[in-house]
């Protein structure tokens, strides 16, 4: 019998371009968000942005945030233009998810707590700590993937190309 642990044992990493450091995640919300951000990339009217429905991350462009005085439903949408992402708030920085998934002895050992001006901290791993971190994660009972596409995905990189 497993121990119960207050996180999931399946996790998602890889290395966040943005910061130049491993990312570590939920690999049961991960695909979850993953479709959320494409379909909303993939919004060709504010109309269709606005109804894309999110259950992981808040809609960027939905009614909470614009409304159609802002931007009539028929108008062009470009998630690029968006204020939060072209901010840097959304997606919210993949690499504070380590905070949630890792335990806190291993966050402690393999990364360090980097402050940002605007979006609070995150969790440095550095790369060449990957495959102790890996195997210590592995011998702890996580199921741990390497996909680098989804982490940086997840932080909002090269969301211009997800349109169709």
């Amino acid at each position: 019998m497993t121990t119960h642990h207050p996180n999931s044992l399946r996790l998602v990493y890889g290395h966040a371009k943005n910061h130049d450091c491993l990312a570590f995640i939920d690999a049961d919300t991960a695909a979850g968000e993953a479709a959320e951000i494409r379909a909303l990339a993939s919004a060709r009217t504010w109309g269709e942005a606005r109804q894309v429905q999110m259950t992981h991350l808040d809609n960027p462009a939905g009614p909470d945030c614009y409304d159609e005085d802002d931007y009539a439903d028929d108008k062009p949408f470009d998630i690029t233009e968006v204020g939060s992402v072209v901010e840097g708030y959304w997606p919210p920085m993949v690499t504070t998810r380590a905070f949630d998934v890792l335990p806190q002895d291993l966050r402690d050992r393999y990364g360090k707590v980097v402050y940002t001006v605007h979006n609070g901290e995150y969790l440095d791993v550095p790369l060449d700590r990957e495959a102790a971190l890996v195997a210590e994660l592995r011998e702890r009972g996580y199921e741990v993937t390497r996909d680098d596409d989804r982490i940086n995905l997840l932080d909002g990189v090269d969301l211009g190309s997800l349109t169709a």
